[in-house]
């Protein structure tokens, strides 16, 4: 897939405030400071589309993007840490939360794990959750040029064997960082796939 525009459309702080749209929408999501607003960046090929903060838990709205005049790529508000008070995270989590479960639109999450890190219970819990509730999701590590390949195959294999307690098929799994560029047509790709299939089972219903 080739990004020809990327242009902010606007925030919102509940699914039902989102946009009436019929553009299909592809979210990403993961623990604060996970790196996600460099890696939208990164796909995007722009330097200052998403905000990138030092501080975990910025992104606290649904933020919209429209990329080639045909979908909607969403950013959604990290969990885990975030200096904000309890009430303010939970908050967060219903609007997160209400979107994956409620917007009709979105068709594809992408779920981002820090590279570096072994399994994490929070990100494990979360999507297990996604599992149980059908969600279709797929697995970004971020942030690979940070560690050696030895330790990202190591922790990538974690992850998979803690997955596989409750998972007998592993969603797709993306490696990407944002320094070299790593994994950026992959999930582009991805998304033009799924984006094609989408449209091929619409137009047979």
């Amino acid at each position: 897939m080739v990004i020809r525009t990327a242009k902010f459309v606007a925030s919102y702080p509940s699914v039902q405030k989102c946009p009436k749209t019929d553009l299909p929408e592809y979210a990403f999501i993961g623990r604060s400071n996970v790196g996600k607003s460099s890696l939208i960046n990164m796909l995007t090929c722009t330097k200052a589309l998403a905000k990138v903060s030092q501080t975990p838990g910025k992104t606290q709205l649904i933020n919209y993007y429209l990329i080639n005049d045909s979908w909607h790529l969403v950013d959604l508000p990290g969990y885990g840490y975030a200096k904000v008070s309890k009430g303010e995270r939970e908050k967060f989590s219903d609007i997160v939360l209400n979107y994956i479960l409620k917007r009709e639109n979105m068709h594809l999450l992408f779920v981002l794990i820090d590279s570096r890190l072994e399994p994490q219970d929070i990100d494990i819990q979360f999507i297990n959750w996604l599992g149980v509730n059908q969600v279709p999701f797929a697995l970004v590590f971020t942030k690979t040029d940070k560690v050696s390949s030895m330790v990202l195959e190591q922790n990538i294999e974690l992850h998979k064997k803690v997955l596989h307690e409750s998972w007998e098929e592993l969603p797709p799994i993306f490696t990407t960082s944002c320094v070299t560029r790593t994994g950026r047509e992959d999930v582009l790709n991805y998304i033009d796939s799924v984006f094609r299939e989408a449209k091929i089972t619409h137009c047979q219903v």
